[in-house]
């Protein structure tokens, strides 16, 4: 897969994401996103080392994810990583313009995956590329891109840090690119993130019919009781960097497909996420304690639960890094970034296991929905600030 890559198109950041926007690379598809994307850093002089994880040989039951980092110079490592997969563009004929299409219109660039985040690839791989000329090489400049976060993210990011530090690299520093802004660029750097706790409680019964039901045992008030009582629990008030944890149950389905069945179990899914005062082990206990604290038949009725862990939470304190892309966004922007740690999660959960690691980048206020799209202005804008940050590194070494 060979594309037509010229270096002086590099510069432009808005040449690069709609690019980029045309491979419909929705998870855990990367339909040649990652490809293009290496050929355009190995033109920039990158050594690039692609890190596939899944069936690779196409018989298993999981898919094949394309990763990627490349890396150019030495000393110390400031990484950009980020994501080329994107959500599903849901019913295309609700969009302005085709969601592939990559179309400019009225000051924006619109299209899946333009906040979120292919705009902000575009801008750093830009960044570096007006940058070049003066580029040193006393130190590092490297990129860690998967095709699996907006998925499960088994084979992406997590996947990759065994296989980086395998060859011998070290990370110092990392910029997520993720759309960390509500409404405006520079508003907001995301120093941490709430850890993610995902469950399913399962009450099982007696199944029977509903035109004799002494002679079953319906789960499905037992449930609700449960779930009641669950969602009022309060679990923390927070901290100084973190709002209280919250618990939300998300869905309720006994599988029952017919009306004059009593179901015979019911399964309730729930997700929480934590803040730094509590962990998977505390979160459990605490359902659990709760559960059998409520009244319920125990001679007819069972229950079980499930947790998956997604992510923990972690902050990373305010450093010289820190200092460096907080003032370098008010330089170019005029506002005093917050350093928050609101949202979801992202790969910066792995990532913060090997080096400190900030995120910042488009805004994020139309991410995953119809007529995503970001302002042409910001892209430059974001572009710029990037360049700085990336010529304070040469500068300062942190």
């Amino acid at each position: 897969m060979n594309f037509n890559i010229k270096k002086n198109q590099l510069t432009d950041p808005l040449y690069i994401a709609k690019e980029l926007i045309k491979f419909p690379s929705e998870t855990p598809k990367d339909e040649g996103a990652l490809f293009f994307i290496e050929q355009i850093l190995e033109v920039l002089g990158f050594e690039c080392f692609r890190m596939p994880s899944g069936d690779i040989n196409g018989i298993g039951k999981e898919a094949l994810v394309n990763n990627l980092y490349a890396k150019t110079g030495n000393g110390k490592n400031l990484c950009f990583a980020g994501h080329t997969d994107v959500v599903p563009a849901g019913d295309k004929e609700n969009w302005q313009f085709p969601p592939y299409a990559a179309k400019v219109h009225d000051g924006l660039l619109i299209g899946r995956g333009a906040s979120d985040m292919k705009g902000s690839i575009a801008a750093f791989i830009a960044a570096f590329a007006r940058h070049l000329n003066d580029y040193n090489k006393t130190f590092s400049i490297s990129f860690l891109l998967t095709g699996d976060e907006e998925g499960p993210a088994k084979h992406g990011t997590k996947s990759m840090l065994p296989k980086i530090k395998a060859i011998g690299e070290t990370i110092d520093h990392c910029i997520v690119g993720e759309p960390t802004n509500p409404n405006k660029l520079g508003e907001m750097i995301k120093i941490g993130r709430r850890g993610s706790l995902h469950g399913t409680l399962i009450i099982n019964g007696k199944e029977g019919h509903v035109a004799y039901p002494k002679k079953a045992s319906n789960p499905l008030p037992i449930m609700s009781n449960f779930v009641s009582v669950l969602s009022s629990l309060k679990l923390d008030d927070g901290n100084k960097h973190f709002q209280s944890s919250n618990m939300e149950f998300i869905s309720i389905d006994t599988g029952n497909l017919v009306s004059n069945v009593i179901p015979s179990k019911i399964e309730a899914k729930f997700n929480i996420r934590f803040n730094t005062l509590q962990s998977e082990e505390s979160l459990v206990e605490k359902i659990k304690n709760t559960i059998k604290s409520i009244s319920y038949d125990k001679d007819n009725f069972s229950w079980e639960l499930n947790t998956e862990l997604s992510g923990s939470p972690f902050i990373t304190e305010p450093d010289n890094f820190i200092e460096i892309v907080a003032s370098t966004i008010k330089e170019n922007t005029g506002i005093e970034p917050e350093l928050s740690t609101s949202g979801g999660t992202s790969d910066a959960r792995f990532i913060k296991d090997i080096c400190n690691v900030v995120e910042f980048g488009l805004v994020g206020k139309n991410m995953h929905q119809i007529d995503e799209s970001i302002s042409l202005n910001d892209l430059e804008s974001l572009t710029q600030i990037y360049y700085n940050i990336i010529k304070k590194y040469q500068e300062n070494q942190y």
